[in-house]
């Protein structure tokens, strides 16, 4: 075997060690899109409540938008939320579209578990809601 392989070798068989070592790390909330305003210098909303949760990421800019093809954005967001886990939340901002393809992508790459921060309008505090796709349990009816 030539070092190049052997390189090759033990990053791959590390690349499971460096995730370990990235759950104690402080949380990450994604906000998907910049908030309207931002651009100028007076966002709309103020989302400094949600550091509580988590170190402050903005993925993609206010005017980002999916116009005839989804596939540039999807790229995007897969490459922005490669290292999503279930210690992160995702701050629900934008084109619903983009929300929804965002939202996917948190579910499938930690095996349909995410966090969601929703904000409470009467109290005005990010609440957190933690999403299983394939939870296991009865329906009330």
């Amino acid at each position: 075997m030539d070092i190049k392989k052997y390189n090759e070798s033990i990053n791959w068989l590390n690349r499971d060690a460096s995730k370990a070592d990235k759950k104690d790390e402080e949380p990450i909330v994604y906000v998907l899109q910049e908030l309207p305003g931002t651009r100028i210098g007076r966002p709309k909303f103020n989302i400094i409540g949600a550091q509580k949760y988590g170190k402050l990421k903005v993925l993609l800019k206010e005017d980002t938008q999916i116009i005839l093809s989804p596939g540039p954005i999807i790229f995007e967001l897969r490459r922005l939320l490669k290292d999503y886990n279930s210690n992160d939340y995702l701050l629900l901002s934008g084109d619903p579209s983009v929300i929804g393809i965002a939202v996917a992508i948190a579910s499938d790459i930690n095996n349909g578990r995410f966090n969601l921060l929703k904000w409470d309008r009467q109290e005005k505090v990010y609440y957190p809601l933690e999403i299983n796709l394939y939870e296991k349990g009865k329906i009330d009816e």
